[in-house]
């Protein structure tokens, strides 16, 4: 028997952050750690891609980035450096924000998988580690939601996280990625 004290709801999204009882709300850490890796995994991408379309933090803007891209195989340099400019600014700061998290998730793991790809032949230890980590933290922010402290509770259509969704875009952002390598010379 449940006690008559007990806030009792079927949406725990809605949830309060205390129970009539005074007791914490059991999903407050949860969305609070989840707000943390958003907005450092969000920033950190936004400013990785703000270097290669703005030249901004040290980076080669558009024409450095160009270069590295054709050195790498890449045809046409300068559109897979938008490309990789924007996915990386635009979904860290979706991210971030939890805006269209699934979709701006997808950005990253196609971006990510693609270093990966790119710098295989130097090791686990030789470069591959940190977009693998990012690429993994993208995907596990896809397929968990971004929180209650997030832009996607204010949309009709993502306020209730669907694992799906998560899962949908992970495989769509990893099969983009594949066709863009077998592009790659």
């Amino acid at each position: 028997m449940s006690s008559p004290h007990a806030t009792v709801t079927s949406d725990p999204e809605a949830a309060p952050t205390t129970t009539t009882t005074g007791t914490a709300d059991p999903r407050l850490p949860y969305d609070a750690g989840l707000l943390v890796l958003r907005v450092v995994l969000g920033l950190t991408l936004a400013a990785h891609g703000s270097q290669k379309l703005f030249g901004w933090f040290d980076g080669g803007g558009l024409d450095g980035t160009a270069q590295f891209f054709e050195s790498v195989g890449y045809p046409s340099g300068k559109l897979m450096a938008v490309v990789a400019g924007l996915s990386e600014t635009l979904g860290g700061l979706g991210l971030a924000l939890g805006l269209l998290t699934p979709l701006a998730g997808a950005a990253v793991v196609g971006t990510m998988l693609n270093v990966v790809a790119v710098d295989w032949e130097k090791g686990f230890l030789g470069g591959i580690e940190y977009p693998l980590v990012l690429a993994a933290g993208a995907a596990a922010l896809a397929l968990a939601g971004p929180g209650r402290f997030a832009a996607d509770r204010a949309l009709p259509v993502l306020r209730d996280h669907k694992v799906t969704y998560g899962a949908a875009a992970v495989v769509f952002g990893a099969v983009v990625a594949g066709v863009v390598l077998l592009v790659r010379s």
